[in-house]
């Protein structure tokens, strides 16, 4: 078997087959009516959905102010506040997973460890890029007391991190639903112990 370093987040299409079981007894487009989505499940799906809204809403935003529609300072007020909200929240949510629900899924189902350590592996490839955001974010932050050309030059350097970092994001939040809701679905949050 092959470890998590074989599976890096962003060369990879979706998790390898051995670990998609439980994904193909369960397929995505049956979750919403199975009798085991609420809960932790829901709850999880939620906050992954609140995640791509959040990585959207800040692209959107860089386009605004690439396209003129903001201006620097304008931007920089309405960014700043929801760069904080959407890094700080998606740490503390891959603390939590790592900390506490990977451990208790992977004793769940020891076929599946394996993906938990591929999902631990992308979080710090995930908060690597979360740095590197917050470093042009910052970095773009500065430049706006200087030209216009050396913040478009900033803002273009943030949004390559962006893209980078949501396009990971992208990846490893549908292999994460792939492999912990099916698992739901199939014990129940009683018998994971998560209820």
């Amino acid at each position: 078997m092959s470890d998590a370093a074989d599976f890096p987040l962003l060369e990879r299409a979706g998790l390898p087959d051995d670990l998609r079981w439980l994904a193909e007894k369960y397929p995505r487009e049956n979750w919403q009516g199975h009798a085991n989505i609420h809960g932790i499940a829901n709850m999880w799906l939620q906050r992954h959905d609140m995640f791509r809204e959040l990585g959207g809403m800040l692209a959107n935003g860089i386009g605004d102010y690439r396209e003129g529609r903001l201006t620097a300072p304008d931007f920089a007020r309405w960014f700043a506040p929801r760069l904080n909200h959407f890094l700080g929240n998606l740490d503390g949510h891959h603390n939590v997973e790592d900390h506490h629900y990977f451990p208790v899924f992977a004793k769940a189902e020891t076929r599946l460890k394996r993906g938990f350590e591929i999902l631990d592996a992308d979080h710090h490839t995930i908060h690597e890029g979360l740095e590197r955001n917050a470093e042009a974010a910052n970095a773009f932050i500065k430049t706006l007391h200087e030209s216009e050309d050396r913040q478009r030059f900033a803002a273009d350097a943030y949004a390559d991190e962006n893209s980078r970092l949501i396009d990971m994001l992208t990846r490893h939040l549908a292999d994460e639903e792939d492999l912990i809701i099916p698992l739901i679905l199939d014990r129940g949050d009683q018998a994971l112990g998560i209820d």
